[in-house]
């Protein structure tokens, strides 16, 4: 199974975004990434957001974490969502460090009708809201889309 620190970067009623497309379909990852060997989850995700949107944060506490499974692939990742401050930089992607089309500030009441990866959008908004589910939130529903 592998590991994928992102982070959750909140400006006003948004949250940052990266917009991919597949078939025709729109998804909007959180920012972050694989650790490299020797790196803490902190590290890397500071690491991964500096390479790909070109700015510097401080990664706070862990949101929630929880599992996609692909069984179409034979894929399985723990996905892990910091709470992370931009510190400074404007966040723009870098076309050397990623393959999204474009940076989004996704409104928190797109949450529920966009595909996230990973996709916890509900659980975003219970955070956001004062109500925020276990630590481990278990196998994430997330559709496969090649």
């Amino acid at each position: 199974m592998k590991v994928r620190p992102s982070a959750m970067i909140l400006n006003g009623e948004s949250i940052l975004t990266l917009r991919y497309n597949y078939g025709n379909i729109n998804v909007y990852a959180l920012p972050g990434g694989n650790p490299d060997p020797g790196e803490n989850l902190a590290e890397a995700l500071k690491r991964e957001l500096t390479e790909e949107l070109g700015i510097h944060t401080e990664i706070g506490k862990m949101v929630f974490c929880g599992e996609v499974i692909w069984n179409e692939i034979q894929k399985e990742t723990l996905h892990m969502v910091f709470a992370t401050e931009i510190l400074s930089g404007v966040p723009e992607p870098n076309p050397d460090q990623t393959t999204a089309l474009e940076m989004v500030w996704l409104p928190f009441s797109e949450l529920n009708h966009s595909i996230l990866y990973p996709n916890v959008g509900k659980f975003l908004l219970g955070y956001i809201n004062g109500k925020p589910e276990a630590a481990h939130i278990g196998v994430i529903d997330q559709p496969y889309i090649q």
